[in-house]
């Protein structure tokens, strides 16, 4: 099962819709694995399938620079503001806000009305 898990989530994250969330559904909800501990394995899981993804974008010209560096320069900060707080919070809220946040995405997309261009 971890291996057709692994593969519908590389798929889903090479098409860029969201392999990760597959990935810790299936880690937190089927697996057993803790919340924190699944998110690092996403993590883990999502370096190179982020590298393959990339490399494919930017030999298509599909990548933005400006916009990309300006996300890096404030993402990074970002990313160390998340890890402190999600390791200060209950691992129940934990779980509760993504639910809720992988909820929320899940509707905007739904009723979001955008087109492809």
């Amino acid at each position: 099962m971890e291996i057709l898990i692994g593969f519908v989530s590389g798929f889903a994250g090479g098409l860029g819709i969201g392999g990760g969330g597959i990935l810790l559904m299936y880690l937190t909800a089927f697996a057993g694995t803790e919340q924190l501990s699944a998110q690092g394995i996403n993590l883990i899981f999502f370096l190179p399938t982020a590298a393959v993804a990339l490399f494919a974008h930017i030999k298509n010209g599909f990548v933005k620079w400006k916009t990309a560096l300006f996300s890096m320069i404030f993402g990074i900060p970002g990313v160390f503001l998340g890890y402190f707080i999600a390791s200060g919070i209950d691992k129940t809220l934990l779980k509760a806000v993504f639910a809720l946040f992988l909820l929320a995405i899940g509707v905007r997309e739904l009723f979001s009305g955008r087109t492809k261009e």
